[in-house]
């Protein structure tokens, strides 16, 4: 991964956005490079041994791994926090990782994250805090990609991830597609067929579910 632009770090500022940083351990701070990405950089492949831990400041990264049919899939798309947290139990990465706009992160020896983990009560509290959400995040995404259909997909997506099954979607609808386990043409399609049967509206970016009876909805969740 080549990460230029390395920048000082002025944890006071971060700690204030980011309250998750504030029980870093000193060491870690001292041993933290703060860095700028491009877009579609690599930050590490599949195969690559895991020397670092990383922490999203801004931008958006996602884990990506490919289907038998060549179908691109979405494992984790994060703007904020740590990600590839099971990269530090493993000898290799088993996805590939991207900045998809411009990003800054923050990166950490792993060897160094394993010691503070070990050593700091209040850090290791908050680690084992963090991998509950993200235990709970991948439950419902495995939920999502175990259905049949696109349309159940759609559905299961909105209602989970969106507010009363509503969602703005902050990126394209072919990342979404790739989030979903779908290509993009399917998405498109079952998107407009949804839109026929009044399931959903489809508004400057913002999808959302038509509320209806629950033989219709159960229709549209075989469709």
């Amino acid at each position: 991964m080549g990460l230029p632009m390395e920048i000082e770090i002025n944890w006071n500022e971060l700690s204030d956005v980011h309250p998750v940083l504030a029980h870093l351990p000193t060491t870690m701070r001292q041993l933290a490079m703060r860095a700028c990405l491009d877009k579609d950089e690599s930050i590490f492949r599949q195969g690559d041994q895991p020397d670092n831990m990383f922490y999203l400041l801004s931008g958006e990264v996602r884990l990506i791994r490919r289907s038998r049919a060549g179908t691109e899939i979405i494992l984790q798309r994060t703007r904020s926090g740590f990600f590839a947290e099971a990269s530090l139990e493993h000898g290799c990465y088993h996805c590939n990782a991207v900045a998809t706009e411009p990003t800054e992160l923050l990166r950490f020896p792993a060897h160094a994250f394993r010691d503070a983990i070990s050593k700091n009560v209040l850090f290791r509290n908050d680690w084992i805090s963090h991998l509950t959400r993200e235990v709970r995040r991948l439950r419902t995404q495995c939920e999502r990609l175990s259905l049949n259909s696109a349309t159940e997909r759609i559905i299961h997506y909105l209602e989970s991830e969106g507010i009363s099954g509503s969602v703005v979607l902050k990126q394209t609808k072919k990342a979404w597609a790739a989030e979903l386990g779908l290509s993009h043409e399917v998405l498109y399609r079952t998107l407009r067929r949804m839109q026929e049967q009044n399931l959903l509206k489809d508004e400057d970016g913002q999808i959302s579910l038509v509320v209806q009876s629950s033989t219709r909805a159960r229709k549209a969740r075989t469709a």
